[in-house]
């Protein structure tokens, strides 16, 4: 029995996720950075809104990597990285850019991981439902 590959993520998938998680930004009136990475975590597209905070280029990258990295979602992460949760040491124990703030979703196609999307600017939860969004119009 043999496995179809899944297709990777294009530069065309790439933007298409960009474009929907500014969009989606923007109608909440937010100011973001967005980062699109293939599987192997080489970067695809990236775009910083002229007005958001120089900080939500390098976050939303962080988000993008430790979302491919760990494959899941970076929401789902915080408390795991919390005094007493089950990768407490994880972010200061290996020398990755890691970033356990919401905002980061790994992207996948036919059940395979193809690559990640960061978002940061907002609040947390507000650069979560904008990259919830991209991926959800890439499907």
């Amino acid at each position: 029995m043999s496995v179809t590959p899944a297709a990777p993520l294009t530069i065309e998938d790439a933007e298409r996720l960009v474009a929907t998680a500014r969009r989606t930004a923007e109608d909440a009136g937010v100011t973001v950075s967005i980062t699109v990475l293939d599987a192997g975590g080489h970067l695809l597209a990236f775009r910083r809104d002229d007005r958001a905070v120089l900080i939500s280029g390098e976050t939303s990258t962080r988000k993008a990597y430790t979302a491919l990295q760990l494959d899941t979602a970076t929401a789902d992460l915080v408390e795991a990285v919390q005094p007493g949760g089950l990768f407490h040491t994880l972010p200061t124990a290996l020398d990755k850019p890691l970033l356990f703030i919401a905002g980061g979703l790994p992207v996948h196609r036919g059940g395979r991981l193809i690559g990640a999307i960061g978002v940061g600017g907002g609040m947390p939860e507000q650069d979560h439902g904008f990259a919830t969004a991209a991926v959800q119009a890439l499907v």
